[in-house]
């Protein structure tokens, strides 16, 4: 008789065993938003929502982060942090939903999460959350921004902040080519964990040149371009070059000076010879009107 009833013993308890199911890919959250971390459960046999918990905890450290017990939540032992974060769907709880609503993600909630569902049995299963956010549109800026000669070393930096994770940057010239080497890029943390991120171009000076700056999340796609383009206006005279135009000047107007002095000089010269001439024109021509009266007279 034992022998007959063991294997349908076996076979109940089986059929009471509860499937835990939660998403294989990453759950992405953005930074300051709301994230749902699905987990649902599948139970054969009829079941009481009494006879219901739910448990989610981090998977690495065990803390809690929302306990759901006896038909109403159970947070004494939630950790701090997720304090007035959390809640489940209680009226879905019947359809075999467990999901986890955490509210205001911040950097520090990425990780794995183990979602514990029991219905007279219990099953679990993780899952990762990877949280977001957006950088600010880059900005590229050229140092120094003038004096330029051709051949001088530019540097040119790339700057954006508040995103996160990381982004990959990508340099490229006026041609759409990528510029893979001389540059370096570096990222720091603020207090709510969130990227400024700094990468710098070393290019060789030419004028005319366009260069661009790209980002790219790792998890939202492309989020930004900016280029900057170095024009002729930018470039100064080298200092030797500046010198002898500066010298060619001075030496220029000197010259100019002393052609007006001599031009006024023979101009005058002239002037004065003129009005000598005229001078004794006038006087010449008395006298032979002068001669002329005497010889009438006489």
């Amino acid at each position: 008789m034992l022998s007959l009833l063991l294997p349908a013993m076996l076979a109940v308890q089986a059929m009471a065993v509860v499937e835990v199911l939660v998403p294989e890919q990453p759950v992405v959250a953005l930074h300051g938003k709301d994230a749902i971390l699905s987990c649902s459960f599948n139970h054969t046999s009829p079941f009481d929502l009494s006879d219901v918990s739910v448990f989610w905890q981090l998977t690495d450290t065990k803390r809690s982060v929302h306990m759901y017990r006896e038909g109403r939540d159970q947070l004494v032992d939630q950790a701090e942090r997720f304090a007035n974060r959390t809640s489940l769907f209680p009226a879905q709880l019947g359809l075999g939903n467990a999901s986890l609503l955490l509210s205001r993600v911040v950097v520090a909630d990425e990780g794995s999460y183990t979602c514990f569902v029991r219905v007279k049995d219990y099953s679990s299963a993780a899952l990762l959350l990877q949280v977001a956010a957006p950088y600010s549109k880059p900005v590229v800026t050229l140092e120094p921004e003038s004096n330029l000669r051709p051949g001088d070393e530019v540097a040119l930096t790339c700057e954006a902040y508040g995103g996160y994770p990381q982004a990959s940057v990508i340099w490229q010239d006026g041609g759409g080519r990528n510029l893979t080497d001389n540059f370096t890029t570096s990222v720091v943390a603020n207090e709510e964990g969130l990227f400024t991120l700094t990468s710098m171009l070393t290019v060789v000076l030419e004028p005319n040149s366009t260069y661009s700056c790209r980002l790219i999340n790792p998890l939202l796609g492309e989020e930004g371009y900016s280029f900057v383009t170095i024009t002729g206006q930018n470039i100064a005279f080298p200092p030797v070059a500046l010198w002898v135009t500066v010298g060619l000047a001075v030496c220029l107007l000197v010259l100019l000076i002393a052609l007006a002095a001599v031009c006024r000089r023979k101009i005058k010269e002239s002037c004065e010879e003129a009005r000598r001439e005229a001078e004794e024109a006038k006087e010449l021509e008395e006298e032979e009107s002068k001669t002329a009266m005497t010889l009438l007279k006489s």
